[in-house]
């Protein structure tokens, strides 16, 4: 008996499925591709601070160069030993820029008249039990300024992890949102992009610095004065994230 290709299975017949009409796992040709959804997901958290930074600038004035070193060495000291004194509360102290410079008579000739010195000290608080008496105290020192706090997170805080999972989380919700508005569902993710992750800058918080300017001038009564009572500024963090969906086959 002879068999034709058609009977045999090998032939052209229309009725034999082709290979691009082979049906995509999701159900969308394989041709065309699944349907996509693209979505940002957006977090914002506000949790309390978890660091406190001042500035301290110790400054001294004298007739002679080695007069104005020895009373800025002397006060840089004092201020460095008064921070030391609160233990762990104070994290980190760190010597920044040393200043020292002529002051000039006016007139003919490059006459000096006397040296000033600066040197800017910063401290860094995790503790903020002590902030207030720490800064009070600062202040009280002769010729020394006080600026800050600036109130911060620290680098490595699970504050951010929760806020880009958070962001996360929020893409999904909104792409399956969008899935569900044309009847299809969520099928697979294609990729998360990370479109930045920041935080409000640390900004210094009216009536809880110490006042800029100069301490007690020498004479002053030496009794301490009463400490401030700072409120630490609560931090506002951010996160954003694009991310990509397949769907399956809408329902129109």
């Amino acid at each position: 008996m002879t068999t034709t290709p058609d009977e045999a299975g090998t032939g052209d017949s229309q009725d034999a499925p082709r290979a691009n009409d082979a049906p995509h796992a999701n159900g969308a040709p394989q041709g065309g591709g699944a349907p996509r959804v693209a979505v940002r997901g957006e977090a914002r958290l506000e949790v309390e601070p978890e660091t406190a930074r001042i500035g301290v600038t110790v400054g001294a004035r004298g007739g002679d160069r080695r007069a104005a070193l020895k009373d800025l060495t002397k006060r840089n000291n004092a201020v460095l030993e008064l921070l030391r004194s609160y233990g762990e509360s104070v994290e980190r102290i760190e010597t920044g820029a040393f200043s020292i410079s002529p002051e000039l008579k006016t007139g003919r000739g490059e006459r000096v008249r006397a040296y000033h010195g600066k040197v800017h000290v910063q401290a860094v608080f995790g503790d903020f039990t002590a902030l207030g008496e720490v800064t009070t105290r600062l202040a009280n020192l002769d010729l020394t300024s006080v600026a800050g706090p600036w109130w911060a997170l620290r680098p490595d805080s699970p504050v951010h992890r929760r806020a880009r999972q958070e962001a996360v989380r929020q893409a999904v919700v909104r792409a399956r949102e969008y899935a569900e508005a044309v009847g299809a569902e969520l099928a697979g993710l294609i990729d998360i992009a990370d479109v930045g992750t920041d935080w409000m800058e640390p900004e210094v918080a009216r009536g809880t610095a110490a006042p800029a300017g100069y301490g007690a001038a020498p004479g002053a009564p030496a009794a301490a004065p009463p400490a401030l009572d700072l409120e630490p500024r609560r931090q506002t963090v951010y996160a954003r994230i694009n991310a990509r969906f397949t769907i399956t086959q809408p329902v129109l």
